[in-house]
């Protein structure tokens, strides 16, 4: 075998084939995102049960996604980026899946009937930095538009700061309000997977500035 033939089996036949799959997980990610919302937002719990059952099999999608990428960065040479760049991004935007998947996991398990506003609205939050990590992921395949990704970066960061004060309000509103001790542990299991979903788009995020800053 020549070379160049060698050379060529480590070439990826499509040199765009990461950028399909990471747009296709953080697609994935806004779903389960959007179903959450409206999941907390349902006052029928058959309605709500299904929605939950929906999102776990988008997790089990995007767990293939990621399992795709880092299949594909076993078999090519030569990347978009550099690999521990495109393996971090891809675990990142699979955290996030996982858990939004784990709060919801909870919130069905514990049989949980009242969402409350911090649940509402960290659910919504986790909604709006979705949308920005998708948007984000989108641009990644030319890095023309580095404004683009790098101010959906920073509304990530941002979202992720509310997360925080809402996470904090909520735990804090528990232990002031709540009398019944196994219910108070099972909305602060919850919340706290849902702030920690905000926390996995932040470092998706954190990743993405990363890639900007060594391709400038």
């Amino acid at each position: 075998m020549s070379l160049n033939s060698i050379f060529q089996y480590f070439v990826p036949k499509d040199k765009k084939i990461f950028f399909p799959l990471f747009e296709q997980a953080a697609n994935n990610v806004v779903a389960m995102a959007t179903i959450l919302v409206e999941a907390v937002n349902s006052n029928n719990t058959t309605t709500r049960e299904e929605l939950f059952k929906q999102i776990d099999k988008l997790e089990n999608k995007g767990d293939e996604f990621t399992h795709q990428i880092y299949l594909e960065l076993g078999k090519n040479f030569i990347t978009p980026f550099d690999r521990e760049d495109i393996h971090a991004l891809a675990t990142a935007i699979d955290d996030v899946a996982d858990y939004i998947q784990g709060a919801a996991n909870r919130m069905s398990l514990y049989r949980i009937d009242d969402f409350n506003e911090h649940i509402r609205k960290l659910s919504d939050l986790i909604l709006q930095a979705s949308i920005d990590l998708e948007k984000a992921v989108r641009e990644l395949k030319d890095l023309r538009n580095v404004r683009n990704i790098a101010d959906s970066c920073i509304r990530i960061n941002s979202v992720e700061n509310q997360a925080d004060y809402v996470f904090d309000r909520a735990v804090a509103d528990l232990f002031l309000y709540e009398k019944d001790a196994i219910r108070l542990i099972k909305y602060k299991e919850i919340l706290a997977a849902l702030e920690t979903a905000t926390d996995m788009c932040e470092d998706a995020a954190n990743v993405m500035e990363s890639i900007l800053v060594k391709n400038a």
